[in-house]
């Protein structure tokens, strides 16, 4: 497996991971395009084409040239300080379990930290998350932006960290306009 940089050519290929990934999951926004596709495949668009994308934040994995995972952080806040938003976080289905998932995730905090970002957010499993220093947020007094998602919503601090980084988080944009896109097709 080799994790890279993503890049413009692998747009389509990140689009169809995330589909897969997320088709079907319980947990998975719900489809807003034509496609179908869940709405994880949407906001990674969205995402890349938002002021809130960093590149240096998007990688891929790939196993014999074909892209088979995918993770971005993007900018967010916390208050008024900068911080990042881990997500989404996809692996082929076929290769789920095979530890692409936790390559991509160390890779990206990596790489955050390396950025001299003091926070990483995100909302997802705890139980998985926990694995790569990820604590649920109010432990650090963040205070998650939508509160039905508190108990999986969580925090990952990195090494320009500040204990006074605290307030309320504040997702990028692009977050929104999928809730509204789902929305206006009445789900």
């Amino acid at each position: 497996m080799l994790i890279r940089r993503e890049l413009p050519a692998d747009a389509a290929a990140v689009r169809a991971v995330t589909a897969a990934a997320f088709a079907g999951a319980p947990y998975s926004a719900p489809p807003v395009e034509p496609d179908g596709a869940p709405g994880e495949a949407t906001l990674v668009g969205l995402l890349r084409a938002d002021p809130c994308w960093i590149p240096e934040l998007a990688f891929v994995a790939c196993t014999g040239g074909d892209v088979v995972g995918h993770v971005v952080c993007t900018r967010a806040r916390v208050g008024d300080a900068p911080a990042l938003v881990l997500g989404p976080l996809s692996v082929h289905p076929e290769q789920q379990g095979s530890g692409v998932g936790s390559a991509l995730v160390h890779t990206v905090l990596g790489a955050a930290d390396a950025l001299r970002e003091p926070l990483v957010v995100l909302v997802g499993d705890p139980a998985y998350y926990s694995r790569f220093g990820f604590v649920p947020a109010p432990e650090l007094g963040v205070e998650p932006d939508d509160p039905a998602l508190a108990r999986f919503f969580q925090v990952r601090p990195l090494a320009a960290y500040e204990p006074s980084l605290r307030g309320r988080f504040e997702s990028p944009a692009p977050f929104a306009v999928l809730e509204a896109m789902a929305a206006r097709h009445g789900v």
